[in-house]
């Protein structure tokens, strides 16, 4: 068996990567570089827009952990006609990374993907993931360390927060195992929070204080491009923060427990975990 992990190097595709190669399964990591280092067998140039990297990466493997780049918006322009390539070369299972509430949002990129792999001959399984803990640690980290807030569009709605780290191992399952096939999984955290909860266990953890600030779409937007994120992330991000708003994200699972047999990683652990990526760094000395 051969397993491919789009984004390898990403945050969830890392942790897919090393789970299975623990387990002893042949990861062939699809990335930009190959010459990238991480737990897999073999990297291999990848991109879904470059039809010359597809034959070399699909070529010999039989399932495929799929990540949408969060570059790319038209899906079904950009990465159908790699994924079909992909089954015509004779990967049979895919393990898609989806969006809680996919299947009832046509708005989000991930639809168009759930929707492919339903009509295919494939063995599919969507991992509907709640939004990330970790987004807070890497897209959202520098307005709290250099600014001690959250600036975010989502009111005061509850958001059933998730550990990369639980997603990555339901997703693991489903590549390693059988009897996952056309089933749709939800992994969430056990505890909805609000944003302001959210910076009350950061002030907690880092031992200064956090805010919470609300915005409205037009200044997420103005902050969100002002840090480089592009276009397309940012309009699927506020796309994701006025579900929140609306109270559309705080439905919880128990999909980790069920399927890993152990509670969900909780929040507190996630920021003790990485509180470095909040923690400012220290100025540097004057000079003479």
């Amino acid at each position: 068996m051969t397993v491919l992990v789009s984004g390898a190097t990403g945050r969830a595709g890392r942790h897919v990567a090393r789970l299975l190669h623990d387990g002893g399964i042949r990861v062939r990591a699809g990335v930009p570089d190959p010459a990238a280092d991480g737990p897999w067998d073999e990297a291999v140039r990848f991109s879904f827009t470059d039809p010359a990297t597809w034959d070399d990466t699909f070529a010999g493997v039989d399932r495929m952990f799929l990540m949408r780049p969060p570059q790319i918006g038209a899906v079904k322009r950009d990465m159908l006609p790699a994924l079909e390539r992909a089954r015509q070369l004779g990967v049979r299972r895919m393990v898609l990374l989806s969006l809680q509430g996919a299947e009832r949002n046509p708005i989000v990129p991930h639809h168009a993907l759930e929707s492919w792999l339903r009509a295919s001959d494939l063995e599919w399984t969507f991992v509907r993931a709640a939004f990330f803990m970790q987004n807070l640690s890497t897209t959202h980290a520098a307005d709290i360390r250099g600014r001690d807030e959250i600036l975010l569009p989502a009111g005061r709605g509850r958001t059933a927060f998730v550990d990369v780290r639980d997603v990555a191992a339901i997703a693991a399952l489903a590549l390693a195992e059988d009897g996952h096939a056309g089933r749709a999984y939800t992994p969430t955290g056990s505890r909805a929070l609000t944003y302001a909860e959210v910076a009350e266990i950061l002030t907690a953890e880092l031992g200064r204080p956090i805010r919470y600030v609300p915005a409205g779409p037009v200044r997420y937007w103005r902050r969100a491009r002002s840090q480089g994120m592009p276009a397309a992330m940012a309009l699927v991000t506020l796309a994701l923060y006025t579900t929140c708003r609306l109270g559309l994200a705080d439905g919880l699972t128990t999909d980790v427990q069920d399927l890993l047999g152990r509670p969900p990683i909780e929040f507190a652990r996630f920021t003790h975990d990485e509180r470095a990526a909040w923690v400012p760094e220290p100025s540097p000395l004057p000079t003479r």
